[in-house]
């Protein structure tokens, strides 16, 4: 999953109670999450994708998740899998190990999801991203949801747009919380690396600096036929917004007219300009 020697620990366990949640609804407990260290020395140096200890909310019963990563057909993953999960039962004796394969390649997924032999029959479980529906993910509106949605298949849209939209709408959800924003970028480009999304998310980085932040809730390049329903909500929002304070503005002009004519009582001038009787009498404060 990347150079994850350069991500902090803080950051890749949040990524992983994010894929246990939100991905593979597990239901686990976000405090919980404790990366293990899984570098085993054979003939050669192995390292699973993404391994921690966390607990779930439902009976609060600790566990091991191993999550996969893949983009591309591994007709060896099966066995792959099958020597992860004895390096990792070797070095946490006890504990229920739950392992998950997440497919992100172009290609149709043909590998398999178990392997078998005269004494043993072993399984794992793969979610295959072709089948999950991005539009979900961002309709959650969520820093969260957004960075795994970077796994999603576009569906033939343009990859640059969709990769453009979900790092404007991190930026502007996690605001002046220029930490918070760091975090999620570096999950961001770390799953990005797994499809092969870096050039995209530098253009989009790139972007950043040419965009006036305090105008995201204006734009609408990134309404396109998957992602409406996700963001569709919160531009009618800002009209709405912009629509009251056009028409609070329009009935603070006409008070102050009336209130120039200093005939008309303030009860009366706040029932003709549709203002409260308090605003009426501010407005002729100010005045």
């Amino acid at each position: 999953m990347g150079n994850k020697d350069i991500i902090s620990k803080s950051v890749l366990g949040h990524l992983a109670a994010d894929i246990a949640n939100l991905l593979l609804g597990l239901g686990v407990e976000m405090d919980s999450v404790e990366l293990l260290d899984t570098a085993q020395q054979r003939v050669e140096q192995r390292r699973a994708d993404l391994v921690a200890r966390m607990r779930r909310q439902a009976d609060g019963q600790d566990f091991i998740l191993h999550i996969e990563i893949q983009n591309q057909n591994d007709s060896s993953m099966p066995l792959r899998m099958l020597r992860y999960f004895t390096d990792i039962q070797l070095a946490h004796p006890g504990y229920s190990i739950h392992q998950h394969l997440i497919y992100i390649g172009r290609d149709r997924l043909t590998m398999p999801d178990h392997f078998n032999a005269p004494t043993l029959a072993y399984h794992y479980p793969i979610l295959d991203m072709h089948n999950v529906d991005c539009s979900l993910l961002l309709e959650q509106d969520t820093p969260d949801a957004l960075v795994l949605a970077i796994l999603c298949d576009f569906k033939g849209k343009p990859t640059q747009d969709m990769v453009n939209y979900i790092v404007l709408r991190l930026r502007e959800l996690m605001g002046e919380d220029e930490r918070g924003f760091r975090n999620y970028f570096e999950m961001l480009e770390t799953l990005a690396e797994n499809r092969d999304l870096q050039p995209n998310i530098k253009e989009a980085e790139q972007m950043l600096t040419q965009v006036d932040v305090t105008k995201f809730a204006s734009y609408s390049w990134g309404m396109r036929d998957g992602i409406e329903k996700g963001i569709e909500k919160g531009i009618e929002q800002g009209i709405e917004r912009g629509r009251k304070e056009g028409e609070f503005k329009k009935a603070q002009e006409v008070a102050r007219s009336l209130l120039q004519l200093g005939v008309i009582p303030e009860a009366d001038i706040a029932r003709i300009a549709g203002l409260s009787l308090e605003e009426v009498q501010k407005l002729r404060v100010q005045h």
